[in-house]
């Protein structure tokens, strides 16, 4: 029996056998012998002879020379139908395009080539090892700018590895106007003189400057990949000016609440980049998460930020400690930190619901019945349901719709009332298939709603318009009861005790829910509060509005 052989055998004894087998194996292809062959006679040659030719362009001006054969075939036109047809072939858009194209390609002087199989077998062990993309030390660039004095370059620089680093560029700023710097960029020099470690201290340099400065820098490599157009609503006001945290207030952007912010750049956890919608430099804002650090915990003085760190949040501070309990869900709302909500541009449409919201004794039910009054064809309203026996001549359908309390108590647990409550022993609640029947039939659903209900009727189910009827003064309170009083609107004179009860719940209303509202009146004059709501419905019917994301996708 054979015994396989393990030894190596040399180079010309396997060519001698190759030689023999062209002229008596009978299994071999004599072309892949040949070929094989010639592979281990010379192996280096062979090997330049797979590498791809290099290509280079014959010349990058095409489009100037087609100009000037067109120049030259001019007088020739009118004579030749050759020269006409020519001319009409190198005048037509798509091959001038061609051209454009061509040209385009060829200067951007791409020397590199893609690597053959063999640098990767033979550098694939070291690649592992240098596979983060560090500049080379003979990389350097020099970076000319022109500036005045006290002009900002729109760009922050913090401390890495023992090197000044661009820490970020301001969206639509000088520096990312000109394209010559990029984040992560190490500056090594300002003006020939060496920069130290202090970010402040480079960035009053730069600040007082004017005239030529020039950069010398140790560029990044790092390609940055576009961000998505993100659009958020704010629910608070910011002021750069009085913030101890961001790392330069110059750069920072105002804002109050309800502006709309174009979000540019998200790349820093701790600060976002953003402008307004309407216009405007950018600016930094603090991002979701180190303004939700701030307002989670109780306030402090600033000292408790470690000093040289700029972007460092607030730590080490009390926490309040709650188990969610769903029968106490309003606490829990009154502690909800809604800062940012992204928002999304649509067309003009009609709103489906219309939703009254305020504290008692504000008028929503008097604003309600006057909007039902004046444009029956406009708007509608619910009926709501009840478990009590109706009395004696009530008829269903004009005050309440009445059903059984085990129907009813059915319905709550399957979800199908919007809101529901239980007076002197019989449940009465809205049920939210009645919403729907006003709206299929045309109409706008007026709803005088909790505002725990805020959170189920906010969807693109509802597509609701929130207007928050704010009490008044507690004088300005107290003078329209009695008004009231007087008419005969109303019968009851309210206490001192109670109009400041209606005073404190609407401010407690407006502090937990106000980042739903659409609309907030001053509801001290009926009529006037009545036109104001028409018109802005209007407006919103005619203009292009801003909606929560979530209604869109």
């Amino acid at each position: 029996m054979p015994v396989a052989s393990t030894r190596t055998e040399p180079v010309p004894q396997v060519l001698d056998v190759m030689s023999d087998s062209t002229t008596s194996s009978t299994t071999a292809n004599d072309l892949d012998l040949i070929y094989l062959k010639g592979i281990m006679e010379s192996p280096l040659e062979q090997e330049e002879g797979l590498k791809e030719p290099h290509l280079s362009p014959v010349r990058e001006n095409n489009v100037e020379l087609l100009q000037e054969i067109l120049r030259d075939l001019d007088p020739f036109t009118h004579r030749s139908d050759t020269a006409a047809e020519l001319a009409c072939i190198l005048t037509q858009p798509h091959f001038q395009s061609l051209l454009e194209t061509h040209d385009s390609v060829a200067s951007q002087a791409c020397d590199s080539r893609p690597p053959s199989p063999c640098d990767f077998v033979d550098h694939e062990a070291e690649d592992s090892h240098t596979h983060n993309l560090h500049p080379p030390p003979d990389a350097i660039r020099m970076v000319g700018i022109r500036k005045v004095a006290g002009e900002h370059l729109g760009v922050t620089f913090k401390v890495e590895g023992g090197e000044l680093v661009i820490a970020r560029i301001l969206h639509g700023g000088m520096v990312d106007q000109q394209g010559l710097l990029h984040v992560g960029d190490i500056i090594k020099e300002v003006n020939g003189r060496e920069v130290g470690r202090d970010p402040r201290v480079l960035q009053e340099e730069l600040q007082a400057a004017s005239g030529s400065v020039v950069l010398k820098i140790l560029p990044s490599y790092h390609e940055a990949i576009p961000p998505r157009q993100v659009f958020y609503k704010c629910h608070y006001d910011y002021e750069p000016a009085s913030d101890n945290l961001i790392p330069c207030k110059e750069a920072g952007l105002r804002f109050e609440t309800g502006d709309i912010l174009q979000i540019v750049n998200q790349d820093d956890v701790n600060w976002w980049q953003a402008r307004h919608v309407e216009g405007g430099s950018t600016g930094l804002i603090p991002s979701q998460m180190l303004e939700e650090k701030r307002k989670a915990f109780v306030k402090r003085d600033v000292e408790l930020a470690p000093t040289g760190n700029l972007c460092t949040g607030v730590g080490g501070k009390k926490k309040k400690k709650m188990m969610y309990v769903t029968t106490r869900n309003a606490e829990f709302d009154r502690h909800e930190i809604l800062l940012y909500e992204e928002v999304a541009k649509v067309p003009p449409f009609k709103r489906k619901t219309l939703i009254l919201i305020g504290a008692q004794g504000v008028g929503r039910r008097r604003l309600k019945n006057k909007l039902l009054l004046k444009d029956p064809q406009l708007f509608g309203t619910t009926i709501p349901y009840t478990s009590r026996k109706p009395k004696k001549g009530e008829r269903e359908s004009r005050m309440y719709a009445f059903t059984s309390r085990s129907k009813m108590e059915t319905d709550i647990k399957n979800g199908r009332y919007l809101e529901h409550g239980e007076y002197d022993g019989n449940l009465y609640g809205i049920k939210i298939d009645s919403i729907h029947e006003v709206v299929e039939a045309g109409r706008i659903c007026i709803l005088d709603a909790n505002p725990q209900s805020l959170k189920v009727l906010r969807t693109s189910e509802f597509l609701p318009y929130v207007v928050f009827l704010q009490s008044p003064d507690f004088e300005v309170l107290k003078a329209m009861n009695h008004s009231a009083v007087d008419a005969g609107v109303v019968t009851k004179t309210l206490t001192d005790e109670e109009l400041q009860r209606t005073y404190n719940e609407s401010a407690k209303i407006q502090a937990a829910y106000g980042h739903y509202f659409d609309l907030s009146i001053i509801s001290d004059n009926l009529d006037e509060t009545y036109r104001t709501v028409k018109a802005a419905l209007e407006t919103v019917s005619k203009n292009p509005q801003w909606v929560p994301v979530t209604w869109v996708f």
